[in-house]
């Protein structure tokens, strides 16, 4: 008879995602339900909260832009860390040197690429003074491009990221794969269409999902480029949430803007794995 591994072996990790994650989630669920200034006893308000986040009309707004967000950057990410992960899989002579340039914003905290990019963008001294021909655009103070340069700098931030995945996933793919595909004549366009991108189906899936989650989380890179300006152009919901919890002392509200989020992330997550199969995945190793 095969010994299961025994359950102490996976009690720290349960202990700590309980203590950690489960327990304050439950907490911000009682909250949503509270009407709460931070400092007092929370009182509870039944549905209040819940019936004003539906009437809530910059509520609505802030979700729509970080629609847009998590769109733009999962249309801009997925491509550019496809392929810079492909070619970084390879045994190019260049690659080690080019991928250690391509890695380094992981290096560098959030904060500190939101104030470099705050200033190479800034009109005054930044990129648009030292290029002239664009010294009258305002990245971040024009309404209209502001929350796509939001979406640029977290492209440019988690691109190396989602490149590791790639490139780990394209070094599993079996070369025999590849070596009876250019006995048969195809050259590299045909091989990346028809064997790699199949055989890393699973792994974009994984990327989106994560990309997807980290749209709905992301605030503190708006916070210190924008602070949800010009007005309100990139106040994203994660943000807005902030800004209600911590500037108008509405813990409560803020707590129900935060279940929002975890529901709609959950469910896009869920909804990506049913459609894509992600639920059914086997392997694609040769002869799996």
């Amino acid at each position: 008879m095969r010994q299961r591994p025994s359950f102490w072996y996976a009690a720290p990790a349960f202990a700590f995602f309980t203590l950690f994650a489960a327990l304050p989630m439950v907490l911000v669920v009682v909250l949503s339900f509270t009407s709460w200034d931070g400092l007092g006893t929370p009182q509870p308000n039944g549905v209040d909260n819940w019936a004003r986040l539906a009437e809530d009309g910059q509520a609505r707004d802030a979700v729509g832009r970080t629609a847009i967000l998590m769109v733009v950057s999962w249309l801009a990410q997925t491509p550019i860390a496809l392929l810079i992960g492909v070619w970084a899989a390879g045994r190019q002579r260049t690659r080690a040197v080019l991928s250690s340039l391509f890695f380094l914003p992981l290096l560098l905290s959030t904060a500190a690429i939101a104030l470099l990019w705050k200033a190479v963008l800034d009109p005054n001294f930044g990129v648009p003074q030292v290029l002239g021909a664009l010294k009258d655009v305002q990245f971040l103070g024009n309404p209209n491009i502001v929350l796509y340069t939001v979406a640029f700098v977290i492209t440019w931030q988690y691109v190396p990221f989602h490149t590791l995945l790639y490139q780990g996933a394209a070094r599993a793919i079996p070369k025999t794969l590849y070596e009876a595909a250019t006995i048969d004549g195809a050259g590299r366009v045909r091989q990346f269409f028809h064997i790699t991108l199949p055989q890393l189906r699973y792994t974009i899936i994984t990327s989106s999902i994560l990309m997807i989650v980290g749209s709905l989380t992301t605030f503190d890179t708006v916070l210190i480029l924008t602070n949800g300006g010009p007005g309100t152009a990139s106040r994203i919901a994660p943000l807005h949430m902030y800004i209600t919890g911590f500037s108008g002392f509405e813990m409560g509200y803020a707590s129900t803007m935060a279940v929002l989020l975890v529901v709609v992330g959950t469910g896009l997550s869920l909804l990506v794995m049913r459609v894509t199969g992600y639920r059914s995945m086997t392997s694609q190793q040769e002869g799996a």
